[in-house]
């Protein structure tokens, strides 16, 4: 039996004394809470502006600012010329789908121009969403407010289409401007343009 102790392990260069690890594993530990503590907790933040009052582009808007606040994003939507009916109760609940120049509709523009047809494209869509069991724009409207959706209505459109500020559903901020509008775009993540 040897007890030749030449192969036993050393503090050396190579093996960091156990002071020395101690220090590395506090420093770390301090970086750590360091970073859990500066670490940026502020919500993501979504921006769209809705500028259309058609059907089916009402939905885009709603159904995106619904889902980014189910998500967990903080939404704000600008309403502004007609899209500033999505949120009018009355006009909300009579939305037209435009026939002429929609290439959904699958008749040439100059059938599509004639009286009644967006009408019946109208109650077609209607139709198809009562059908698929789809969200009304009164839902998607009630829905993202629930959820904390800001409806911002512009307040230079209210006065120009003579709206009163009592037409819009309970919750939707009136009296919006331009500059706030750009603002809450310039703080987003997202911006959107529907």
């Amino acid at each position: 039996m040897s007890t030749d102790t030449s192969h036993a392990p050393e503090a050396s260069d190579e093996t960091p004394a156990r002071a020395e690890l101690e220090a590395r594993i506090a420093a770390l530990e301090e970086r750590l809470a360091a970073a859990e503590t500066d670490g940026d907790e502020t919500q993501p933040k979504v921006s769209i502006i809705a500028t259309k009052g058609t059907l089916d582009m009402a939905y885009p808007p709603l159904i995106l600012a619904s889902t980014a606040a189910a998500f967990g994003y903080e939404v704000t939507v600008f309403h502004t010329f007609w899209g500033l009916d999505i949120l009018h109760e009355e006009k909300s609940t009579d939305l037209q789908l435009s026939s002429v120049g929609n290439p959904n509709v699958p008749v040439p523009n100059a059938v599509a121009a004639l009286p009644g047809m967006d009408w019946l494209t109208t109650t077609l869509m209607e139709k198809r969403i009562a059908d698929n069991d789809t969200a009304t724009i009164e839902d998607l409207v009630e829905t993202s407010l629930e959820l904390g959706v800001e409806f911002q209505a512009c307040q230079m459109t209210i006065d120009l289409l003579g709206y009163d500020e009592d037409d819009f559903y309970d919750g939707v901020t009136v009296g919006v401007g331009a500059a706030t509008a750009l603002q809450d775009m310039a703080d987003s993540d997202i911006q959107l343009l529907v």
